[in-house]
């Protein structure tokens, strides 16, 4: 159970949300508006740093509260939601396996929310596949620096972050030869292509990041070279657990606009909650989002209590996520012709629910993962 410290920080989450982002959100996505005072609004009130260490400069709080902050946030603005979770997965190399010094030279700043981080993983080759990135980082004559050449894909913040969290290859080993680097985003040699014009989380700007012989010091390589695929593997699973947080709040919301709307509903005299075949498809909209919560939160427990889940994080990831593409479909058929329209925000929940299904791994991958984890030896 949440302690008191962390019901206030959810209670302040609540808070923020109904004043400052729902009032917002239906203006900003239909401007495809990127919502950076937002993002500096939850870094000033401590909702950027909650899952990493006081003596980091973070909230030092359970990974448990946090997703339930991000559940929270993500019931009232699911691109500010998801750029929570990019932005925790960049600062994360950083706390896990960066130096002394890289910490206190990068942690205050990101923790803070006085800068913004990309998460550049994937490329138009390589999405799944980690092994086939091909972005490379070459030394410099010096050895001081290195210069990195090639094309990041997919790329969440791109154009607005300031630092580039990017795993790029330093060597032709498949899984031994990537690296990881924080790139700020003023380095000469960065480019983005246009923006992808998608059909939902139009604020959560994605780009391509081009990187066009970038210099990048060596003091901004974190861990030891080659050891990226380890950092990415390991980040993910914890960033699943943000997607299946995410996707649990948007799944919320549009049950509480399609419950809400049954009772307000008339038909045949009557209100159409009172008929038994929409009641029901209520209820199970209720069980799904139910059972959403109840498994992210024991894979985050687990991870709390510093044991593997791996596993639980792709079941989480899965369940989750295909909870919230159900759920935001059956809130537009709970409205009828009216869900189909622009007059309520249920159409856009489940443009916004799709591609939960497909970033951080493809619920396809989590079976893979899960499949294996399951059996392994």
């Amino acid at each position: 159970m949440p302690t008191e410290e962390s019901q206030d920080l959810i209670d302040l989450t609540r808070e923020i949300c109904a004043d400052q982002l729902a009032p917002k959100v239906d203006a900003a996505e239909e401007a495809a508006e990127f919502p950076r005072d937002t993002f500096a609004l939850l870094g000033r009130s401590g909702l950027l740093s909650l899952p990493y260490a006081e003596e980091l400069g973070g909230g030092g709080q359970p990974y448990e509260v946090y997703l339930q902050v991000v559940e929270e946030i993500a019931s009232a603005w699911m691109s500010v939601a998801v750029g929570v979770s990019v932005h925790s997965l960049t600062c994360f190399p950083v706390a896990e396996y960066g130096s002394d010094q890289q910490r206190a030279d990068l942690l205050p700043a990101m923790l803070s929310g006085q800068t913004l981080g990309a998460y550049c993983l994937s490329e138009p080759q390589a999405g799944s596949d980690v092994s086939a990135i091909s972005t490379r980082a070459t030394p410099t004559q010096d050895g001081s620096q290195y210069s990195i050449k090639g094309t990041k894909a997919w790329i969440s913040h791109a154009g607005h972050a300031d630092y580039y969290t990017a795993f790029v290859r330093t060597d032709d080993h498949p899984s031994k030869g990537l690296s990881c680097f924080v790139i700020p985003a003023d380095t000469e040699g960065i480019s983005f292509g246009a923006p992808e014009r998608k059909m939902g989380l139009t604020c959560d700007t994605v780009r391509q990041v081009i990187f066009d012989g970038a210099l990048v010091d060596n003091a901004r390589l974190i861990g030891a070279p080659g050891s990226g695929m380890s950092i990415a593997l390991h980040a993910l699973d914890s960033g699943r657990l943000g997607i299946a947080a995410a996707a649990t709040g948007l799944a919320q919301a549009a049950l509480d606009v399609a419950a809400k709307y049954s009772k307000e509903r008339e038909q045949f005299g009557k209100a159409i909650s009172e008929f038994q075949g929409l009641s029901f498809l209520l209820a199970d909209m209720e069980a799904a989002v139910t059972s959403s919560r109840a498994t992210y939160l024991h894979a985050a427990r687990l991870k709390d209590a510093g044991k593997p889940f791996t596993r639980q994080a792709a079941v989480a990831k899965l369940i989750c996520t295909d909870a919230a593409m159900k759920v935001t479909t059956d809130a537009v058929q709970v409205l009828g012709g009216y869900g189909y329209t622009r007059d309520f925000p249920v159409e856009r929940y489940m443009r916004e629910a799709k591609v939960t299904q497909i970033f951080e791994g493809t619920n396809q991958i989590q079976r893979l993962v899960i499949a294996r984890q399951l059996l392994r030896g």
